[in-house]
């Protein structure tokens, strides 16, 4: 990829934080190889992942059984011709083999491209294809969807969790689909257990290809390198306060960053432990949490969500969660209602930050230890709940679309630069010369600040810059809406949609899911609108409502609002007055 001189510049200012030189490195290790032979020699028998199917089976392994079969799967990588910044790619749900395939691909200095598996075929034909990949491990479920498209594009590929008797030809021979395969658990077996690096392995070797899910078009290749991973899970340990021996659970899928970065690769950085969950569900969740002895777990809004709901008056039911410390919140749109609801319901504190792809994972938070008062104003009193401080590894700022600093609550784009930001987006140039245009990541996010009495910027979200309501040449933040939405009784969940109008470029409607109870009427839909009309002035409120089951997110809890623009096109050519 050829990248502008102009380009390259802003892109190497973008990786500096506080003056402080992207080369000047905040962690000790030189790649992540080191880190987990450091833990495994340092914490030989400490349990460092646990592993929970569907059916609730578990696996468990500690440091030195996971740094084995790390190893042996790296040697594996390299009988297959794989060095490097080579990628390979991962297609999967949440599984041990994953997290081992990720370990040793980034001990032997290959690049993970993470696939959703809930992808269309041709995004994932799409990703395999823009990003090079050269070999697949894929668990057997999956092979028949993809199975076309890795023979097409003529990737290696290497199956993962076939059932054993069949392997062992207990019940008959191996399925058809994967008998010219080699199979995972059976090939690292044949691999040493003894691992050496490329001595050009270092921190800035890619280590990670995000696909960001956007709204429409091709996904852009995010590239993080070691260096990213490892300096991020530095700045969350440290925020959390995660140290040796204490536990943290993971329920997001770990193709996208936060279930990486947070519940995978933070543990091993600070000598926890993971719990990992091939699915989240609810009626596991706190006892898991209660058995396994977690203290931190870290979900996004539409999780929360069905928690309230699921345990509505069901409290007493609940374990006892001896040593449990917080819930880290983000990478979806929180309302200052949910969050009230759930620490109501629960007694539990939620932690909420911000962060993206770009920017590794997390790059802000609010403070765990702050007083209760403080802790709820931050969380409510600002019509957002504030996504926080900026953590050590970035700085972040509030800018105009001049790439200039706004004052305190001005609103304008969240831009971040830092060690955390992403080395570039791949095979991308028009996207990076706009992203980094002003030397700073460009967030693409709509917020503003606001100054604590010790002068630290609490920042806020509004929403998606690309997803504003523009009515008549007015902006208006689809978030908003949402927090009114959600503040109502009949309400589980709302949100706001800008559907094209005739009349003012843009209207204002509602998507709506009603709680249990309520009957779905031409009368209910007045109610809610005039609702939202003692809350929000006229051009703000909603001017029609659409009783929904059901609101389509992404894998991580984000609103997919274009998606349902389509419900709203009868009311292309109405006027709506006031």
């Amino acid at each position: 990829m050829i990248l502008s001189e102009n380009t390259i510049h802003n892109i190497h200012k973008a990786h500096f934080v506080h003056g402080r030189n992207p080369n000047d490195y905040l962690v000790k290790y030189r790649n992540i190889f080191e880190l987990i032979q450091y833990r495994a020699h340092l914490q030989p028998d400490d349990e460092f992942i646990v592993f929970y199917d569907e059916s609730g089976s578990k696996d468990r392994l500690t440091y030195s059984e996971f740094a084995r079969k790390v190893y042996q799967t790296a040697n594996l990588l390299r009988s297959k011709g794989i060095g490097i910044e080579d990628r390979i790619a991962t297609i999967s749900n949440n599984h041990i083999n994953t997290v081992i395939q990720y370990y040793a691909a980034w001990s032997l200095g290959a690049t993970v491209v993470p696939i959703n598996v809930n992808e269309e075929t041709d995004r994932i034909k799409y990703i395999l294809q823009s990003s090079k990949t050269k070999l697949a491990f894929i668990k057997e479920e999956y092979f028949k969807s993809v199975s076309e498209t890795v023979r097409e594009l003529s990737l290696q590929v290497i199956i993962h969790g076939v059932n054993q008797k069949h392997i062992s030809g207990e019940t008959g021979p191996r399925p058809v689909s994967t008998e010219s395969l080699d199979v995972f658990e059976i090939e690292i077996e044949k691999q040493s257990n003894v691992f050496l690096p490329d001595e050009d392995l270092n921190q800035d070797t890619e280590a990670l290809i995000v696909y960001t899910s956007g709204t429409t078009g091709m996904p852009k290749g995010v590239v993080l390198t070691q260096y990213n991973l490892m300096v991020d899970a530095d700045g969350i340990s440290k925020w959390h306060k995660i140290e040796k021996g204490q536990t943290l659970m993971c329920v997001l899928p770990i193709h996208h960053v936060n279930g990486t970065i947070v519940t995978i690769v933070t543990p091993m950085y600070a000598g926890g432990k993971l719990v990992l969950n091939q699915k989240f569900h609810t009626h596991t969740f706190f006892t898991r949490l209660a058995e396994e002895n977690v203290q931190i777990v870290s979900v996004v809004p539409t999780l929360l969500q069905f928690l309230c709901h699921d345990f509505e008056g069901k409290i007493n039911e609940l374990p006892v969660l001896q040593n449990f410390r917080h819930i880290i919140c983000g990478a979806g749109p929180l309302t200052c209602e949910l969050v009230s609801k759930f620490e109501d319901q629960f007694g539990l504190k939620i932690v909420h930050g911000y962060g993206l792809s770009e920017t590794t994972c997390y790059s802000c938070y609010i403070p765990v230890n702050l007083p209760a008062d403080d802790h709820k104003k931050w969380l409510n009193d600002y019509g957002f709940p504030s996504i926080g401080i900026a953590i050590e590894p970035n700085e972040m700022d509030i800018h105009n679309d001049m790439g200039a600093s706004l004052p305190e609550n001005s609103r304008g784009e969240i831009v971040i630069r830092g060690h955390n930001v992403m080395k570039y987006y791949d095979e991308n140039p028009e996207a990076n010369d706009k992203t980094f245009e002003f030397g700073w990541f460009r967030s693409g996010d709509e917020g503003f600040y606001i100054n604590d009495s010790e002068g630290r910027k609490y920042f806020f979200i509004t929403g998606r810059i690309k997803e504003l309501i523009i009515r008549g040449g007015v902006n208006i933040a689809p978030l908003e809406i949402d927090e009114v939405l959600m503040s109502l009784p009949e309400v589980k969940a709302g949100i706001a949609v800008g559907f094209d109008n005739d009349w003012y470029g843009e209207e204002v409607g509602a998507l709506v899911l009603l709680k249990d109870g309520q009957e779905p009427s031409e009368e209910l839909k007045k109610l809610i609108m005039k609702k939202c009309s003692e809350k929000l002035p006229f051009y703000k409120s909603p001017k029609v409502i659409i009783f929904s089951d059901t609101i389509p997110v992404t894998s991580t809890g984000k609103y997919q609002r274009n998606k349902v623009k389509k419900l709203f096109e009868p009311y292309k050519s109405s006027q709506f007055r006031n």
